[in-house]
């Protein structure tokens, strides 16, 4: 793969492929067809992951354990040709195993006996219906070439239709046909209804006349219960687990942009043009911070943002002319050809005085001259363009479903990352001048679920007519360096590979130039380690190496005259086949790069010079026999783990100097460790902050604002809802002697945001206390206090109280204070995490009503 995959990526990479192989068996054995889907919400990278499922299915993969399936062969199948091409385009820019002749687009012209093995075949409705030239001279009901005593006729000299082929590859007993249905929860949405388009995808699944239904079929959907409600009239096919992506751990990847800002005008009334102009500068204003940030990082960040503008299907010309119009008087240095439609018209169009050009869609990301898209709905179907930064919709309230199917082809991060501290440039803006800002709610519910109609997603947020919160000026910079000096944590992987997380480190800081020859050093050490277990596990390696040597069997002898039967054991020397695959097999537990470097090492060091060739045979079959010894591969991670971290320790100032680029590489290397990882806190340059809460009666009451936050409106103030007793301690903090300033920590999973581990059910989880103040001490240095207000009454209160006393044992030193508040009847009562004695009743408690009750905690004052 070109890209590296995010942890929930790979754990649905790992299911898909389980699923994929437990269905290909019971295929090939008992006839048997399964069907399952993988569920993920809008931008979690689903053709990404499908190519990394392609690569392994086809070529094999030693990070899944999986070996190569030379039968297997895919059809890709959607509604839409353009969403084939993108998708097409998609999984080649993923990955660097599949060739574009692997990638097949099925063509009218297309003529196969057979589909070939180690391919994905392209295919959508349009080609397999009755008028396609694919299928013409296909009778559904026909059994053979030959009915009645008449030759059936192919049109074009055709020897076979696709459905020939099709049938020819599922009944070809060297093959597997896999059916990838993307977008399924769309494609069958009807599936109980009429349609030419339904009823070729249930001929598919299900099979018709003599073609059967393909044997496995995977569904990409957005929602599982839509796709689960299409399958549910398939006909004798068993379903498989769905691989379901929880949509918190797409939002906390930074794929995905955190905040929705929604436009609206505060009373009725059309607001079109006053909107277009309130668009135009935003899109001005986002391009100039795109440009700064590019600057500040030597172009690795620049980004040229565009503005949709969305019409209705049947538009008025001369109304998108008068927008444009206001467009280009409000930004006069736009340049007259910056404008593209993406009309079904596939045809230059006039607007008022305007010639626009067609574009197709999947080119708009790639096309940066296009800073005007002119879009009516059918670009929400499959299009992607993360550079799309601005929408202003003419779309009434009515259609708001169109309005957050587009929204949602927006929300993907232009650079895949977010961009540490910046909530302006993790942002997406909607105006909508037609919409009142009751019926705006309907939508950003909607896009608090990615537009799926699945649950919400953690840490997104929908905010309408925000204000931009920038560093309070009156925040003396002590505080910030003792804010960015706070230790944060991140979540362990859950299928962490130490050796590949230190050869990627090594990779990158030799790329970096931090550490020359770092992949040379890094192999070093480890074939160190593997030298120190060799003398350790000497007499097990002895009997491993013989077990890899020889092939143990037994043979079966029938006496046919008496009828008696026996089995004798034999034994047999093993060849270079068998040699090669327990080699492999062992390059999985020590990381294949490792396990050719180590073989190298061996052959040269205490090979025969003469005989190379024997001698890396020989250091294979020592690799294969150091894999099959319990505590080989345990011992060679730990002491992975320990030099990547000493490396991380090492040159963790150097890395803060690089760009957020490749700081943000370095930052997914020490996340992809087995154990918890401190992490460095982002400085927050800007936030976005609602300033108003409309009441149930329509009327608006602005928020509450406080004074001395880190970050603050033009007038020196933080707008935010809290909760009464929230407020409550906030107002108490700063009456304290010596508050200088305060941080509502972000519950969001961002770089600027303080996480703590804790546990929940075995389950490693992160936690974000509330708030952070700061207090100017008497020797003149800046002390941190963390006061966690947090109800007692939630399930997982207890784990996050056991969590933060854990924290409080390990950096209590670094804090004035770390306190957890809660109100019991009519008081507010604190424990004092950084006392020993209070931390070990929390560690032993069970009920958290009873430890605020005890005497191990106080009245809360001011």
């Amino acid at each position: 793969m070109k890209f590296t995959l995010k942890d929930y990526q790979e754990e649905a990479v790992r299911e898909v492929l389980v699923n994929l192989k437990k269905a290909s068996r019971r295929w090939r054995e008992d006839g048997d067809k399964h069907a399952f889907s993988l569920t993920a919400t809008t931008g979690a990278g689903k053709t990404v992951m499908a190519a990394a499922v392609f690569e392994a299915l086809f070529h094999g993969d030693d990070n899944y354990d999986i070996e190569p399936d030379p039968g297997a062969v895919v059809i890709w199948f959607s509604d839409d040709p353009s969403l084939n091409e993108q998708s097409r385009f998609r999984l080649l820019e993923a990955s660097d195993r599949l060739s574009i002749s692997d990638l097949v687009v099925v063509q009218s012209t297309f003529q196969r006996e057979v589909l070939e093995p180690g391919k994905v075949y392209f295919l959508n409705t349009q080609k397999l219906s009755k008028s396609s030239l694919l299928v013409r001279g296909h009778d559904p009901d026909d059994e053979g070439i030959e009915k009645d005593g008449q030759i059936r006729l192919m049109p074009d000299s055709r020897s076979f239709t696709i459905w020939d082929t099709i049938q020819n590859t599922i009944d070809d007993p060297a093959l597997t046909l896999y059916l990838v249905l993307d977008e399924a929860h769309r494609g069958m949405r009807a599936a109980t209804g009429a349609g030419e388009k339904t009823t070729i995808v249930k001929r598919l699944i299900n099979g018709s006349g003599p073609v059967p239904g393909i044997p496995v079929v995977w569904g990409i959907s957005a929602t599982v219960e839509r796709f689960n409600a299409a399958m549910t009239d398939m006909t004798g096919r068993a379903t498989l687990p769905n691989v379901v992506v929880d949509s918190a751990k797409v939002q906390a990847s930074g794929l995905l942009k955190d905040t929705i800002i929604l436009d609206v005008p505060k009373e009725a009334g059309q607001f079109d043009t006053v909107l277009v102009r309130r668009g135009t500068d935003k899109l001005k204003e986002i391009s100039s911070a795109w440009e700064a940030y590019g600057q500040q990082q030597d172009d690795a960040g620049t980004v040229l943002p565009l503005m949709v503008l969305q019409v209705p299907n049947a538009p008025d010309h001369n109304d998108i002319g008068r927008a444009l119009d206001t467009i280009f008087t409000q930004w006069p240095d736009l340049p007259e050809d910056a404008v593209a439609h993406v009309f079904g018209e596939h045809s230059t169009q006039t607007f008022g005085r305007h010639t626009v050009p067609y574009i197709s869609p999947e080119r708009v990301q790639e096309s940066t001259w296009v800073r005007i898209l002119i879009a009516k709905d059918a670009i929400s179907t499959g299009w992607d363009c993360p550079r799309a930064e601005v929408m202003v919709s003419f779309r009434p309230a009515r259609d708001k479903t169109h309005i957050t199917q587009l929204l949602g082809r927006m929300v993907r991060t232009p650079l895949a990352r977010r961009i540490p501290g910046n909530e302006r440039l993790n942002s997406v803006d909607c105006l909508l001048p037609f919409f009142d800002e009751a019926s705006v709610k309907d939508v950003a519910k909607a896009l608090m679920s990615g537009g799926d109609g699945g649950d919400d997603l953690p840490g997104r947020r929908v905010l309408i007519n925000p204000v931009e919160l920038k560093p309070n000026p009156s925040i003396p910079e002590p505080v910030w360096d003792k804010l960015l000096s706070l230790p944060s944590q991140s979540l362990p992987k859950r299928h962490a590979r130490p050796v590949k997380r230190l050869t990627s480190l090594a990779h990158e800081l030799a790329f970096d130039g931090l550490l020359e020859d770092a992949g040379k050093a890094a192999h070093a050490e480890m074939h160190k380690v593997l030298d120190g277990a060799r003398a350790r596990y000497k007499a097990e390696i002895e009997t491993a190496r013989k077990s890899v040597l020889t092939v143990e069997g037994k043979s079966l002898k029938a006496d046919l005259k008496g009828g008696g039967m026996s089995f004798d054991d034999f034994l047999e020397e093993a060849d270079y086949a068998v040699i090669e695959d327990a080699y492999r097999r062992a390059g999985r537990a020590i990381s294949p790069d490792l396990a050719t470097s180590y073989s190298d090492y061996l052959a040269r060091s205490e090979g025969d010079a003469d005989d190379m060739e024997a001698a890396l045979i020989d250091a294979h079959v020592t690799i294969g026999a150091l894999g099959l010894v319990p505590g080989i591969r345990e011992t060679l991670e730990a002491e992975a783990e320990k030099l990547a971290n000493q490396w991380l320790t090492r040159f963790r100032v150097d890395i803060k100097n690089l760009s957020d680029e490749r700081q943000d590489v370095y930052r997914q290397i020490r996340e992809m460790s087995a154990n918890p990882m401190d992490v460095d806190l982002a400085r927050p340059t800007s936030w976005m902050q609602p300033t108003t809460i409309r009441e149930a009666n329509g009327s608006e009451t602005p928020l509450p604002s406080f004074e001395r936050h880190m970050l603050c409106d033009e007038h020196g103030m933080f707008p935010e809802d809290f909760n009464s007793w929230e407020g409550e301690v906030v107002k108490s903090e700063l009456a304290r002697a010596g508050a200088v300033a305060w941080y509502r920590n972000p519950s969001r999973a961002s770089q600027d945001s303080l996480g703590i581990i804790y546990e929940d059910g075995g389950e490693p989880r992160i936690v974000r206390p509330d708030f952070v103040f700061f207090v100017q001490q008497d020797d003149g240095t800046v002390a941190a206090d963390i006061v966690d207000p947090h109800g007692i009454q939630f399930g997982d209160a207890m784990p996050k109280l056991k969590g933060l006393a854990q924290y409080a044992e390990r950096f209590g030193d670094q804090y004035r204070r770390i306190e957890a508040v809660a109100k019991i009847g009519d008081k507010f009562r604190v424990l004092d995490l950084k006392e020993a004695a209070t931390r070990a009743s929390v560690s032993t408690a069970t009920t958290i009503k009873a430890l605020y009750e005890s005497a191990d905690a106080f009245d809360y004052l001011p």
